[in-house]
């Protein structure tokens, strides 16, 4: 390596550490001293233009902020003359001002140009493919360990890291799907919805077959399935053009939240009265089944049949909605499923068997038509719409979850059953409050 490749190396590296010290320090003056006058910026799934028009998202991004740390790993770097290719990590920390945070990990492939002997970005691209393509293995090869975790410190790592994986897959999949399925963006909603339900619906059956006949400390072979999906996803996905241009692609999530509380606040009060009735049928259905019934197995086929008519109904949701419109969708669901949630927890026999059915079926399909319903909305910051509403989505489900549980122990399972579906009507008015189209 020569002096000039050396000196180049280092200045590079400074910029990589004077691009992060800007964005922690809130300096847009030194952020756009990083870039070059025609750069590009994919972020995300947005694409920005120009360095007016990126400083200017940046500082748009940091006003609703009181706390950044950037940090960047060291850069790998393959210099070619006045040109260089840069790979590096990054991780970052924020805190809003009106309260909440979020954590970023991200993948970065730059292309930086020698300009007036200074190093700029030309060109820096975080891909949401590669979140997709790399949650699988990130959430099966903890998620096989926790049989061999030495402690619950350990154990709770492990599962922080499964949680993080399976952030990262939710919030930029659907933004994959809602650009590739055009106008049927309920029926791209519902073919992907389907694949989790169906996941959901064999998981138990094969999860529970692993540890009898692997034990829990031995289930750590399992993590080889998660591996092989990560590379068949990087293979089907890796030459699929996931972005469209939208010059006015630059609000922060906060912007963002503003420009749409008038979908989310809904879905928010939706969303937390229909999470009752799904806390009951998940997290609590084998264990109500086992105590009426003493069969284990009967618990666990109760829930596989939930599953089933789950998928059935998320199969077809979406693409009713793209016909019959989203809020009727909507409508109809939300109120079969609380009717038949108590017919499920009155009666016994087959008219049990047919409520926990149609009950599937309704509780379920929700979700892919309030998807498409926020994309459809969120022209201009999809991908920070989709992470706002999957944020309300798994903190009113982990949140009801607790209540749920905190009622069965104090009054019994069959009370908080009627309880959750008393709380499901609660979220039909809010219906009324989202857009018809």
């Amino acid at each position: 390596m020569d002096m000039t490749t050396v000196e180049d190396t280092l200045n590079i590296q400074q910029l990589y550490a004077r691009y992060s010290d800007a964005i922690t320090r809130k300096d847009p003056e030194t952020f756009g001293s990083c870039w070059s006058d025609d750069a590009y910026w994919l972020l995300l799934g947005n694409e920005y233009r120009g360095k007016k028009t990126i400083v200017e998202t940046y500082s748009n991004s940091v006003a609703g902020t009181d706390f950044i740390l950037h940090l960047a790993s060291s850069p790998l770097i393959s210099i070619n003359g006045d040109m260089a290719k840069v790979r590096s990590q990054v991780q970052e920390i924020l805190h809003f001002s009106g309260g909440g945070a979020m954590i970023i990990l991200a993948n970065y492939n730059d292309e930086l140009h020698k300009i007036d002997g200074q190093w700029l970005f030309a060109d820096r691209r975080i891909s949401v493919r590669y979140f997709v393509i790399l949650a699988p293995a990130m959430t099966a090869v903890p998620m096989s360990l926790i049989g061999i975790a030495p402690s619950y410190g350990v154990l709770l790592l492990l599962l922080f890291i499964t949680g993080i994986s399976v952030s990262i897959f939710h919030v930029p999949a659907p933004v994959m799907i809602s650009q590739l399925s055009a106008a049927r963006k309920g029926r791209g909603m519902s073919f992907f919805m389907t694949g989790g339900e169906l996941a959901r619906t064999i998981g138990p059956l094969v999860a529970v077959a692993g540890v009898s006949l692997l034990g829990l400390e031995g289930f750590y072979p399992v993590m080889v399935f998660g591996l092989i999906s990560t590379v068949w996803l990087y293979l089907k996905l890796r030459d699929v053009p996931v972005n469209n241009v939208h010059p006015k692609r630059n609000l922060s999530a906060l912007q963002t939240w503003r420009k749409l509380r008038y979908i989310l606040w809904p879905l928010a009060a939706i969303l937390i009265s229909r999470g009752f009735m799904h806390a009951s049928m998940t997290a609590f259905l084998p264990t109500y089944i086992n105590q009426e019934t003493g069969n284990l197995w009967l618990a666990g086929m109760a829930l596989t049949l939930f599953e089933v008519a789950g998928v059935a109904g998320v199969l077809t949701a979406g693409s009713m909605s793209d016909l019959f419109g989203r809020r009727k969708t909507l409508l109809v669901s939300l109120i079969g499923a609380p009717v038949c949630l108590f017919i499920f927890s009155l009666t016994g026999g087959w008219f049990r068997i047919a409520a926990l059915l149609v009950t599937g079926f309704t509780l379920l399909s929700t979700t892919p038509v309030m998807l498409a319903l926020v994309q459809e909305h969120a022209r201009h910051s999809p991908a920070a719409a989709n992470g706002l509403f999957m944020m309300i989505s798994f903190i009113s489900r982990s949140a009801v979850v607790v209540v749920v549980g905190f009622i069965a122990d104090r009054l019994g399972l069959h009370a908080a059953y009627l309880i959750s579906a008393a709380m499901g009507l609660i979220g039909i008015p809010f219906i009324f409050r989202l857009p018809e189209k």
